[in-house]
């Protein structure tokens, strides 16, 4: 069983790390041992033939509190051993370290003891040295090349190269040195001899560092648009030798180690070396690799300790457990079709109708390879052109339906591997079906062992805790003025663009980001340098991952849920408005006003409606002022809002017939569609993560799965004819592609207006949300059109209605009507939508 991580998070005194003790149980100094013993080795002949090579393989035995003459430690802390090599593997010939050779003059020096000396152990011991490789590994020294080693609990090192063993002495609390004759440093091993276990592996000090000046200054310029491949754990062959690579960034912390199972989640024999002034820290680990589980061990500015997942791990455990896990990707898409021709057409000037979906329950229990096989087909049936994923990367609270993230960049381990995930989406792209994901750069969650005062102080977080609080959702926000935050932000967008394959992202609480008063009150907030209101970093950051995705990613879109009258949402970066900003640069914006107003009417008893006629046209006062998505998403249908279906009056005829009529009036009005899942089959009970939609409703054996299947049947046709039809799509974000018919027919509750295309090709739209049949209703049209027929009626039976229908074309007649030369008479059902094009 792999080794879990300390459950306890409490903070570390300095020095508690293992200390060899003497007979009079006080603690033995590295120097004073040193000093009296001679720095020559112990020599070990050769076995006098080899066997094949092998590589270490970890054995999970728990190392049990040494007894030999040596005392090595107080505590007895698991050590993961591995199986004892009988001998030694050929060295390859690599270079262990970049050395200098060792000049006659130097050779000729007395010699010096190779031990650690004081200060440095001292500070390997605390966690809190900077630089780990510039003292332990091989290093030229006056008399010959000093090798020094720091194994907490072992009873032995043990040097192996082509020739001669070469024991190295205890010099006490883990720490092992030798002084090898002047010469090249030698390709050597370590054979490490534990309490009834041996290891056999590579130093991970002899390495050079693996990451690059380019990357690190790209770093500390915030400008790495592919972090994700430079820092976290990347498995990797470095110098001719296989392991993993471990970076991260944690500028205020005193030292980092890495703790995990492959050292039982202690972290002293894995110091992390610091790469100057970019505050990234590295080790390579040599022997480890794919599944193995880590964090990070930061010793904080006051000296205590805190274990933190990393913050750009590809993958988790599932949670409650919080470690990150090493993640290599082995999936072979198959989506190049999808992905060549995603971007052929602006996405303000294609059809785009959303399906939104909370995966964990849209099927319970289902992982993503199971979605993957009914997901697709269910929403390609359906005719939705794309799937919006709510938050899929790493959460820990299910309740919190994926918007507190702790893992920005691994999908949540609850439903499959990333590689899992990365299936779900490639059999989406090979249905046909677009895939959004909700992506919440917001703010984070105050986990102790996530992102918050990550290295001991505000790192992600701004320092004023005026800024720092969210006050809706006692999270933290984002330091958006901080580039290596932003940097982070940035990279994570262009990540599941292209490590996924997402085709778009929904960039949630925009709102909460623009606004520093945002749900604060007076003296709550401080104002930005102008004196406003508005938070400019925040602003730079959507400007920047804007820009940044639609450059390296043509046919993504990125869509804002912004529930303000924010000037440019959709506008370009380089174009500004009349407020001097330039636009935030998002291809699309959620249309919260016209949520709010055309829900609040369909609220109303039809007999009130004419009251409140306003409520239904006055989207059209700005509906080209952004480039709108319509949402009746997850937010409509929960906590106490009821369903769509349950937010309609009357009974339950009369409510399914409005929700027909308004998702006919919905899908023809200009702007793209949003559905959460569930309302495209009437579920009248609210949303809930824990049960997901009540999919028993369309089960033949209930009595009224015929009310549900008609209301599903409609929502095909809708996105059927909508496909279909240019004039609902083509112009959505023109003026010219929308005429009013009559918009101030409040007293029929009627509303007529026509779609066209680029061509001019024309569709009228009539609902009518009254609950009477309207004979003959005269409605002003083109005289160009010779006849109409009706391609969509709301009221049909076969979706539950009562069937009134336009069965026959129908002609215009040169009766002026709406300011129009010609006019039809058509029959209006109740509570209906009815669709109509030329014949």
């Amino acid at each position: 069983m792999t080794p879990r991580p300390p459950s306890d998070d409490s903070t570390q005194k300095n020095g508690d790390g293992p200390q060899k003790t003497g007979t009079g149980g006080k603690e033995a100094t590295a120097d004073k041992a040193v000093a009296k013993k001679a720095a020559t080795a112990k020599k070990v002949p050769a076995p006098a033939k080899k066997a094949p090579a092998k590589n270490a393989v970890a054995t999970k035995a728990v190392a049990k509190k040494a007894t030999t003459k040596k005392a090595v430690a107080k505590k007895a802390v698991a050590e993961k051993a591995v199986a004892e090599k009988a001998v030694a593997k050929k060295a390859t010939a690599r270079k262990t370290a970049v050395v200098q050779a060792t000049t006659p003059e130097e050779a000729l020096s007395p010699a010096v003891s190779p031990a650690v000396d004081a200060f440095d152990r001292a500070r390997l011991i605390d966690g809190t040295h900077h630089d780990p490789h510039a003292v332990l590994g091989a290093h030229p020294v006056p008399g010959g090349v000093a090798v020094r080693v720091f194994r907490p609990y072992a009873l032995s090192v043990t040097l192996v190269t082509d020739g001669p063993r070469t024991e190295l002495h205890d010099d006490g609390g883990g720490f092992f040195s030798v002084l090898l004759p002047p010469a090249d440093v030698p390709a050597y091993r370590l054979l490490v001899v534990y309490e009834g276990a041996t290891q056999e592996t590579e130093d991970a000090y002899g390495f050079l560092p693996t990451l690059g000046e380019l990357d690190l200054h790209l770093i500390g310029e915030g400008r790495h648009e592919q972090l994700w491949q430079v820092l976290g754990a990347h498995p990797m062959t470095h110098q001719g030798v296989t392991g993993t690579r471990f970076a991260v960034w944690a500028p205020n912390a005193r030292g980092v180690r890495v703790a995990g199972g492959f050292n039982h989640w202690d972290g002293s024999g894995h110091a992390m070396r610091s790469l100057g002034s970019s505050g990234v820290w590295e080790l390579f680990v040599p022997g480890i690799g794919e599944g193995e589980l880590y964090k990070f061990e930061i010793t904080r500015p006051d000296g205590s300790r805190t274990l933190r997942a990393d913050p750009l791990a590809r993958r988790t455990e599932v949670p409650p457990h919080t470690s990150s896990v090493v993640q290599v990707s082995h999936h072979e898409w198959h989506d190049e079709e999808w992905l060549a021709h995603r971007g052929d057409v602006p996405v303000h000037e294609a059809p785009f109708s959303v399906y939104e979906v909370h995966l964990p329950s849209w099927r319970v229990g289902l992982t993503y390879r199971q979605l993957a096989e009914q997901l697709p087909g269910y929403v390609k049936d359906l005719g939705f052109t794309h799937v919006e994923l709510m938050p899929v990367a790493e959460h820990p609270f299910g309740g919190s339906w994926g918007y507190q993230v702790t893992g920005f960049y691994a999908p949540t381990a609850r439903l499959g591997t990333p590689d899992d995930f990365k299936y779900l989406v490639d059999a989406l792209h090979q249905a046909g079906v677009g895939v959004l994901m909700d992506w919440v750069p917001a703010h984070f969650p105050r986990d102790e062992w996530a992102l918050a005062e990550f290295d001991g102080r505000p790192l992600y977080e701004p320092a004023d805790p005026l800024r720092a609080a969210h006050p809706d959702w006692g999270t933290l926000e984002f330091d958006y003025g901080r580039r290596e935050v932003r940097n982070f932000l940035v990279a994570n967008a262009v990540y599941w663009c292209e490590e996924f394959h997402i085709d778009g992202l929904r960039v949630d609480a925009v709102a909460s980001m623009l606004y520093l008063d945002y749900s604060r009150e007076y003296g709550q907030w401080r104002p930005n340098r102008h004196g406003g209101r508005e938070n400019l970093d925040a602003v730079a950051f959507l400007q920047e991952m804007n820009a940044t995705v639609y450059r390296r990613n043509p046919g993504v879109v990125t869509v804002a849920e912004e529930s303000t009258a924010w000037d440019g949402v959709t506008r370009a970066t380089h174009h500004p408005g009349p407020s001097g900003f330039g636009g935030l640069g998002f291809g699309l914006k959620w249309n919260m006003g016209w949520m709010h107003d055309s829900l609040q009417y369909m609220a109303h008893e039809p007999v009130h409606r004419s009251y409140h006629h306003n409520e239904m046209t006055f989207s059209m006062v700005y509906a080209y002022s952004e480039n709108y998505v319509l949402p009746i998403s997850h937010d409509e249908v929960v906590h106490g809002k009821r369903s769509l279906v349950s937010k309609m009056p009357g009974d339950w005829w009369q409510q399914r017939a409005d929700l027909r009529a308004y998702l006919g009036f919905m899908w023809s009005h200009p702007g793209k569609q949003l559905l959460f899942m569930g309302q495209e089959f009437a579920q009248g009970s609210e949303w809930s993560e824990a049960r997901g939609p009540d999919w028993w409703l369309l089960d033949p054996g209930y009595g009224a799965s015929a009310d549900h299947r008609g209301v599903l049947d409609l929502v095909r046709e809708l996105n059927t004819v909508y496909r279909g039809t240019p004039a609902l799509w083509q112009r959505d974000t023109e003026p010219s592609g929308f005429q009013w018919v009559t918009g101030d027919s409040a007293d029929d509750n009627v509303l007529a207006f026509l779609r066209l295309d680029a061509d001019g090709t024309p569709l009228l739209a009539v609902s009518h949300f009254s609950p009477v049949v309207r004979h003959d209703y005269r409605l002003g049209v083109p005289d160009d059109v010779p006849a109409w027929h009706e391609v969509l009626n709301t009221d049909l039976a076969r979706y539950g209605g009562s069937d009134v229908h336009n069965p026959d074309p129908l002609k215009p007649e040169p009766t002026p009507w709406h300011g129009r030369p010609a006019s039809i008479r058509l029959t209006l059902p109740p509570l209906s939508t009815v669709w109509l094009r030329p014949a």
